[in-house]
Parts: structure tokens; sequence; C-alpha cells
């Protein structure tokens, strides 16, 4: 009798693990729809990518991700500021070496204290561009990007064996648990059926 026993708990765990690993492997698997007879059997992910690369764009760009956080980044002033120093530094070494290159009297002309005067100027004029630009820049990408679309056609267009790797590398040990699981409640029951049959 315990050995029956063993034997169904053992038999039942391992139905209860094979069920579960292959609900996980039929996530991906089959990649193309198989005819069984009068069923069609495919894979839930490439069944129903475009259908999943739509719902989680939406969501990315809804909850996640939208135009008004890349704005809000924007209007930061320590964004701004990293702006502006970038095109200082850029208009300075165009006027110290592109320009001065051009002429020797246009070198002599932008000395060290001609140019900390200029550089001077361009600092008043940019505090009062850089914020206009960065409005229009915001402005211009709300436009002309398409967060959800742009999503949605990366998700559709992602190869199943890619979106596989992704998920198993991020899920591994949350799949093998549910494996677990599945042998655990599998011997529970064989278990249980055992207790009462035998």
């Amino acid at each position: 009798m315990l050995l029956k026993l063993c034997f169904s708990v053992v038999i039942c765990a391992f139905i209860g693990w094979i069920t579960n690993f292959i609900a996980i492997k039929m996530l991906f698997h089959p990649r193309r729809p198989v005819q069984i007879g009068s069923l069609t059997v495919q894979g839930i992910f490439p069944k129903r990518q475009k259908a999943l690369a739509m719902n989680l764009a939406a969501v990315i760009e809804g909850e996640l991700l939208s135009h008004d956080d890349i704005q809000s980044v924007m209007h930061r002033p320590e964004f701004a500021a990293k702006l502006k120093d970038k095109i200082q530094e850029g208009f300075t070494e165009f006027l110290s070496k592109r320009l001065g290159a051009l002429n020797p009297m246009v070198a002599m002309f932008l000395d060290g204290p001609m140019l900390n005067k200029i550089k001077g100027l361009l600092d008043k004029e940019l505090d009062r561009i850089v914020p206009g630009l960065l409005e229009t820049a915001a402005g211009e990408l709300k436009n002309t990007l398409d967060f959800r679309k742009l999503l949605q056609e990366k998700i559709e267009n992602l190869s199943m064996e890619r979106l596989e790797v992704l998920l198993m590398s991020i899920m591994a040990r949350e799949f093998r648990f549910i494996e677990v699981v599945g042998a655990v409640l599998g011997a529970t029951i064989g278990l249980i059926q055992g207790l009462i049959f035998f």
C-alpha cells in the first residue's frame, strides 16, 4: 500500500510539473499555426502579437512614458543649463578656432578680453533664447513623434525568438516556480487520491 501511495504521489507530481512546463512553452510555441484536425494550435504570444503590441504600446504611452514626461524633463533648469553650456562651448570653439583660422587679423581681434566679452553677451542672449528653443523642440517632438505607433511597430516587428529570450531572462525564476508549484499540487492531489483509494 505504501509503495502504491508513493507511486501515486510521484506520478501526479510529474503530471503537475509537465502540465505547467508545457503551458509555459505554449506561450511561445508553436510559432506558426499547426492544424490538428479541426483544431488550430499556436503559441499565445505569436498568435496575439499584434493585439499585445497595441495594448502594450497604449499602456506604456498612457502610464509609463508620454510627451508630457519628456517635456517636464526638457523644462527642468538643469536641462536648459546643460544645453546652454553646450551651445556656448560650440560657439566659443567656432570663434577661437574656426573663425580665427580664417584670418590672422580676426584671430588678433578675438583675443582673451574680447572673447570673454562676446561670451558674456552670448550668455545673456542664451538665457533669453534657450527656453523658447526648448519649447519649440518639445512641440515639434510632440507633433512628429507618435510614441504609441512607434512602440507598437517595434513590438510587432520583434521576433518571437527575441521576445522569448527576453521574457525567459527576466522571468526564468518565476517560470521555474510555476513548474514547481505544478509538481507540488500534483503530489498533493496524488497523496489525497492515494489515501482515499488505498
